[in-house]
């Protein structure tokens, strides 16, 4: 009969269920349940093993950068990262209140791992995430006008509870470009949340965008009661590249 019940959760799709039933039964511990106890254990398997899945499907399609971890943010003094602040912003809130945060610094210094961790955490508590390069979104943008499939590109990114731009500004808008921003933003105001990170100060990014008008509207959005995480010191990159030569001396 636990064959038969084993493989029916199988091909139910009952991952969770069949594996701790299964081991249940290996272990000899199913006598230690009551009947009540053992529907809970099973059940509570199944729960926590489609969670898992949903979160590792989230994380795949996020297309992160890097597998960062909020746990493994460096804090260094120089860094003049505030771990309070990053506590808070790990905690998303902010994506429930629809608002966004601008993460600056120069070349190297961890922008894109900390947009990344706070995205990675985003999706273990259900939040939608999209991570994209500028350039290369605003690329494909281009090439989807070309062939037709603008619409569901913009639609695939509306959907999106969290939207992470990294690296903005590494270029200026062209004009095509500068109109696919203005409808990206003007979608989500008020309804979903940014991370954008840049190596350009947030002053600087009107000249970016260009077309006064435009830029004026983008920033009103994006920059309005925004959180803001400015990193400073050396490059991370440079750094781990100086300490892994001194190992070898």
């Amino acid at each position: 009969m636990n064959t038969n019940t084993l493989e029916k959760l199988r091909k139910l799709k009952f991952y969770g269920m069949f594996h701790a039933f299964k081991s249940s039964l290996e272990s000899g511990k199913t006598n230690d349940y009551t009947a009540d106890e053992l529907l809970a254990h099973l059940v509570d398997a199944e729960w926590d093993d489609r969670n898992n899945r949903r979160v590792e499907r989230q994380i795949l399609y996020a297309r992160f950068r890097y597998k960062a971890m909020v746990e493994n943010i460096h804090y260094h003094a120089d860094r003049s990262i505030d771990r309070n602040q990053i506590m808070r912003l790990a905690e998303c809130s902010f994506i429930g209140r629809n608002e966004n945060l601008l993460i600056t610094g120069s070349t190297g210094i961890g922008k894109s791992y900390v947009a990344s961790a706070i995205g990675h955490q985003a999706c273990i508590l259900g939040y939608r995430v999209m991570y994209a390069s500028t350039p290369k979104l605003f690329a494909k943008l281009k090439m989807a006008k070309a062939d037709g499939s603008y619409i569901k590109e913009i639609t695939k990114i509306e959907r999106q509870q969290l939207l992470i731009l990294d690296d903005f500004g590494i270029q200026p808008f062209d004009a095509q470009s500068r109109a696919a921003l203005m409808e990206i933003i003007e979608d989500r105001h008020g309804k979903t949340s940014l991370i954008i990170t840049s190596q350009l100060p947030v002053s600087k990014w009107h000249e970016v965008i260009g077309e006064k008008t435009i830029a004026d509207a983008i920033l009103d959005r994006i920059v309005h009661d925004a959180h803001r995480v400015e990193l400073k010191g050396e490059s991370m990159r440079r750094k781990r590249k100086t300490e892994l030569e001194n190992s070898y001396e």
